[in-house]
């Protein structure tokens, strides 16, 4: 299973999210949201449980080392986001939803000891695969709230613009030393993403 499911094509098409450059952060902070810290202990930790949960770096982490730090830090900024865009709509996402759909990927994959090792090598540490499903589940709901699928054109623009309104309203502020957030991606890329480097 690759990561990125269709609901996830919606973050990829993302391009109205914005955020604020990483000034004033104190120190020890990865990120802020709404007042709320993520701290660098906490991506240091999550990175760490990833890398226990594959026996090694990830693929990500051979092509260059501040990747699984990069991705860490991108998605607990996006369940933060998507959980202020479902919380503007009293949307809700339940904590029996999130088991009866890790239950079926469970089933899908020949049980949880596998669909582990397929989510740590997308870069899903153990402890944070619920979080996965809640935001993918907030995703579909978002867009099923306005009466659309997520994974169409008309379901993604609802996303994007429920995504933009919840990243201003959380005044999101990232720490540089993991790089720029991107709102096209939604996601941070490095300083000089390759299609950003002059060629020749």
């Amino acid at each position: 299973m690759h990561r990125r499911t269709a609901v996830v094509g919606v973050l990829l098409a993302a391009s109205a999210l914005t955020a604020c450059g990483g000034g004033g952060l104190t120190a020890g902070t990865a990120a802020v949201l709404d007042g709320r810290r993520i701290s660098i202990g906490a991506v240091e930790a999550r990175v760490a449980q990833l890398r226990d949960g594959t026996g090694g770096a990830s693929t990500d982490a051979r092509e260059r080392a501040d990747a699984p730090a990069r991705q860490a830090v991108t998605d607990l900024v996006l369940d933060a986001v998507v959980a202020r865009a479902l919380s503007d709509r009293r949307l809700t996402v339940t904590g029996a939803e999130v088991a009866a759909a890790r239950a079926a990927e469970q089933e899908r994959f020949g049980g949880a000891g596998q669909l582990g090792r397929v989510l740590a090598g997308e870069g899903v540490p153990e402890g944070a695969i619920n979080a996965y499903y809640r935001r993918q589940l907030g995703l579909r709901r978002l867009a099923a709230e306005a009466g659309q699928d997520a994974t169409t054109l008309a379901g993604d623009a609802v996303v994007r613009r429920a995504l933009a309104d919840a990243a201003i309203a959380l005044h999101l502020r990232v720490n540089p030393r993991y790089g720029i957030w991107d709102p096209e991606h939604v996601a941070l890329l490095p300083d000089n993403p390759p299609w950003l480097t002059p060629q020749g």
